[in-house]
């Protein structure tokens, strides 16, 4: 497995998604674990989460939970960084909810550091911004957990470049990770993809393959991916992840999956080398 970096940390140059496994449509725990195992033995060494990866309002956390209990019954769970989030909510009737406050940052990393069974949680990111908190004062929350030593390292999700240069003037230069939903539908995240390269910033693309539902459909929709992938003889997503790793050494996408199988085709993507015209194709969708 090819590594990147976070912070000052190697981890693999794709990272594993856990929303999937958790929220509307989720598999069993047993395939959940199946799934968590078989990117363990391929190598991974990244696993996002967040505590609103949830379905039910009584299961908050559920998610970190579920790969607190895979890491501990693998022999390779103690390579993993895992990052997880703050700051968004899920009540349980399918929405999705802000708090950014930094009481509500601060109880939510508590809570998280006893789910994930942890003294200090290796990655910690605000997830979304809250229009009603001042986004000083969210990252604030975070850069004092970061000070007291609940989280080795600080990320922010959903962020635009001002609110990257912000966070990382609050945290004192030590931002870490920017993770923003980025795929070939959703190309929208590419001035922060390329501020994060300048700034020599992590970027975790999330939803890089389109999507839950979507994925699938990918070769489908978009010609070039799927005419590259027939080339290779590969899947035409991992031509899109190669894609994404070919765009910036910074650049980690955190594919989500609730199959074992699914696993080992995204992360086929480390050794698929596009050249450079394939790139530009890409690039061009």
């Amino acid at each position: 497995m090819h590594n990147r970096r976070i912070g000052d940390i190697d981890v693999s140059a794709i990272g594993l998604g856990g929303m999937a496994m958790s929220i509307e449509g989720r598999p069993d725990e047993a395939r959940s674990l199946a799934t968590i195992h078989a990117a363990l033995d391929a190598g991974v060494t990244l696993i996002d989460t967040a505590d609103a990866y949830h379905r039910d309002a009584h299961e908050v956390g559920h998610n970190e939970t579920l790969i607190a209990k895979a890491l501990a019954s693998h022999d390779r769970g103690g390579d993993v960084l895992v990052a997880t989030k703050g700051g968004h909510l899920r009540p349980g009737d399918g929405s999705w909810t802000l708090d950014g406050s930094p009481r509500h940052l601060k109880e939510a990393c508590e809570a998280s550091l006893r789910r994930l069974g942890v003294e200090a949680i290796g990655l910690y990111q605000f997830h979304r911004p809250d229009p009603k908190v001042p986004y000083a004062e969210s990252v604030g929350a975070v850069r004092d957990l970061l000070d007291e030593g609940k989280i080795r390292m600080a990320g922010i999700s959903n962020a635009d470049p001002d609110r990257i240069r912000e966070a990382n003037e609050i945290l004192g230069g030590r931002l870490v990770s920017v993770q923003n939903q980025f795929s070939p539908a959703f190309r929208s995240s590419e001035p922060e993809l390329d501020l994060c390269d300048e700034l020599g910033i992590a970027f975790l693309p999330w939803s890089p393959l389109g999507g839950i539902s979507r994925a699938g459909e990918l070769g489908s929709t978009y010609a070039p991916f799927a005419r590259i992938a027939e080339a290779h003889g590969v899947s035409p997503q991992r031509v899109c992840l190669a894609w994404m790793l070919a765009k910036s050494p910074v650049v980690v996408p955190i594919p989500g999956s609730s199959r074992p199988e699914t696993v080992l085709d995204s992360l086929g993507a480390t050794d698929l080398e596009l050249s450079p015209e394939e790139v530009a194709q890409l690039d061009a969708v």
